[in-house]
């Protein structure tokens, strides 16, 4: 009996921890400084939550300043940490962005890392939840 006792009792505890991690549902917003000096560049991230598994888009400007949606793959949340992956094509090579980041109360810190024909590149980014 004790043993079934602590058996409900952990699982009841591992389900109140999943219930308790953030929320990183809704529309996310980070700002990254223009190049030479330009105006800032915005970046939209959609996410959708499914228990463990992380969906939606990612909305950034392109070349000439258009917007550019990319699906999210590979999206994953555990605990307060996501990652996923942006396939985008520019001209003939397909340019994969992987992301990385830690869900603060309304901030998320990613991390990018991409491999560019330039050579690699990382970048951080600071996305708040937008109310709109």
């Amino acid at each position: 009996m004790t043993k079934k006792l602590l058996f409900v009792m952990t699982i009841l505890l591992i389900s109140a921890f999943a219930l308790l991690a953030a929320d990183v549902s809704g529309k996310w917003v980070a700002e990254t400084p223009g190049r030479n000096g330009g105006p800032p560049r915005q970046t939209t991230f959609n996410f959708k939550v499914d228990g463990s598994k992380l969906s939606g888009t990612v909305s950034a400007p392109g070349r000439g300043g258009q917007a550019m949606d990319s699906e999210i793959s590979d999206g994953k949340v555990d605990g307060d940490n996501i990652s996923f992956k942006v396939k985008r094509t520019m001209g003939d090579q397909e340019i994969v962005t992987e992301y990385t980041g830690t869900l603060s109360g309304d901030t998320i810190n990613l991390k990018m890392n991409m491999n560019t024909p330039n050579g690699p590149m990382t970048r951080e980014l600071t996305a708040k939840k937008s109310t709109t």
